[in-house]
């Protein structure tokens, strides 16, 4: 009976410390696949969407491999190549290109990850949080919060910017003359902006990942 007891509690210990092991950081995490960068503005007063994503963009990890979601994405940056945005419309993307980004400064846009919040769990929910990216346009880098959720390998994240914060009332004057009739004299400043991309856990449960 004592070998049984003993053996119990050797194993009640051992199954313990994998789980606070794993909990500790015990996974091992790495971003995987492309990054893909969506984009949704706005036109007309009834506020009709028009998004794409963009055909050339570089992402830059802090890390190969980590612990945790920090580890591999806190630091990592995003180069967007404006020239290469993406409507699924070639005549929209090349009006998009000459009478909005050229208007800008720079043809660039760049994305850095410098914060992230967990949020709280639900078992049997995607993981969620937010992120905070500081976003520079136009010469102007501003803070974006972006919620974000894990959820089967991916992970997705998505948020608002204002042109007028980028100072780029220039650019919105310039597409909305170039599309007047078509945007019926509205062109919004408020874009949706998003992201997305794979992560891969090994070494530990998917549900310990922080």
């Amino acid at each position: 009976m004592l070998k049984i007891i003993l053996s119990m509690l050797l194993t009640l210990t051992l199954s313990s410390a994998v789980e606070m092991s794993a909990a500790n950081g015990g996974c091992t995490l790495a971003q995987q696949g492309k990054v893909s960068v969506t984009w949704k503005a706005y036109k007309t007063p009834a506020k009709i969407g028009v998004g794409g994503t963009f055909d050339s963009v570089k992402y830059t990890s802090i890390a190969p491999s980590g612990k945790n979601f920090r580890e591999i994405m806190v630091g990592s940056t995003v180069k967007i190549d404006t020239a290469s945005v993406n409507s699924s419309n070639k005549g929209r993307d090349e009006t998009l290109v000459k009478y909005f980004f050229k208007q800008m400064n720079g043809s660039t846009i760049i994305a850095k990850i410098v914060g992230i919040k967990a949020g709280k769990r639900e078992r049997g929910k995607p993981k969620t949080g937010m992120f905070t990216v500081d976003i520079t346009m136009n010469g102007i880098t501003k803070t974006v919060p972006m919620p974000y959720s894990y959820d089967k390998g991916v992970m997705q994240a998505n948020g608002f910017i204002d042109l007028f914060d980028f100072t780029a009332s220039k650019a919105l004057r310039s597409i909305n003359k170039a599309c007047y009739d078509l945007h019926s004299g509205k062109t919004w400043s408020d874009v949706a902006i998003g992201f997305s991309t794979g992560i891969a856990a090994t070494l530990c449960s998917s549900k310990h990942i922080k």
